[in-house]
């Protein structure tokens, strides 16, 4: 029979295979947590505290008169705000605006990209001219369209209604979203061409020998395996578009009538109007940020199950 050797019996030699392991072990775990160190301090300098910081001003009302302290009145202040017309309208305008945009820019970048697909002599140049928006800032669009919108010298002077589109209550949004649809056209022409050429020829080709015209290989074949790229754009386009503000603020400024106030716009006018309110601005900020989440899960959570990946 083999005896047991208690651990004050053990020779040391069979302990230490077993404190090196643990020893490298302590040492990787010690090295990976200092690599995540700067990580999380420039988060929690410029993510977590902002964050908790906005949650702080949402608590805080904005005395009538300048001097006098800051009320702090909990979340009596998320009712009165949000339960405003003020935050219904700019709620509305932002969804218009989202319902505009979205699904418009990824149709015209699909078409684009399906248009580029083809092999044809020459057809790079297109490719390039599709894709030039994307590296056009948004204060660059603004200006040449507020220049194509101008009713004296614009190109589109000869359509312009009275008022003119951007002083035009029923014009002006779709204006702005005119110019963001040409202006994020590029990105969406880009992931469109990256999804089509994702797509292996061989199933197109297959689908055009079994007799299947244009539309049926484009709606049967094309359209599922590209779900998960459309789906893709159809996130993050809308993010983009709830986040909209330079174009609004260069063009129309919240105007006319407030018409093209979105949310974005409505958490800067909090802050500029005299006086500054920024306790209204952090709970606009907070819903923002609240219906984002919430429409992105939406989106995840039901939206993907029409997605198709390949196997």
């Amino acid at each position: 029979m083999t005896a047991t050797l208690d651990a004050s019996e053990r020779p040391a030699e069979i302990d230490k295979p077993v404190n090196t392991r643990r020893r490298r072990k302590l040492r990787e775990a010690g090295l990976g947590y200092s690599l995540l160190v700067p990580a999380l301090i420039i988060f929690g300098i410029f993510i977590f505290y902002p964050f908790i910081k906005n949650f702080i001003l949402a608590t805080h009302q904005v005395p009538p008169f300048p001097g006098l302290p800051e009320k702090n009145v909990g979340l009596d202040q998320f009712g009165d705000v949000l339960g405003s017309r003020d935050f219904l309208d700019s709620l509305w305008i932002t969804v218009l605006f989202a319902l505009m945009t979205v699904p418009t820019g990824i149709a015209l970048g699909l078409g684009l990209a399906i248009l580029a697909h083809q092999k044809l002599k020459g057809i790079a140049i297109f490719r390039t001219i599709f894709s030039s928006t994307v590296a056009t800032s948004v204060a660059v669009a603004s200006v040449m369209f507020y220049t194509l919108f101008n009713p004296n010298i614009g190109l589109l002077k000869s359509i312009s209604p009275t008022p003119p589109f951007l002083e035009n209550p029923g014009w002006a949004l779709i204006a702005i979203a005119i110019v963001t649809i040409w202006q994020n056209l590029g990105l969406s022409f880009i992931l469109m061409s990256a999804g089509l050429q994702a797509i292996p020829d061989e199933l197109v080709e297959a689908a055009q020998v079994d007799g299947a015209g244009p539309w049926s290989r484009f709606r049967n074949v094309t359209l599922p395996l590209l779900s998960p790229t459309v789906f893709f754009a159809v996130v993050v386009g809308t993010i983009f578009a709830f986040q909209t503000f330079g174009q609004i603020d260069i063009l129309t400024e919240g105007g006319p009538l407030g018409k093209t106030k979105v949310l974005t716009y409505a958490i800067y006018e909090a802050l500029r109007q005299p006086p500054p309110n920024p306790g209204k601005a952090a709970v606009l900020a907070i819903a923002l940020f609240a219906i984002t989440l919430v429409l992105t899960m939406f989106q995840m959570r039901f939206l993907e199950r029409r997605v198709h990946y390949q196997r």
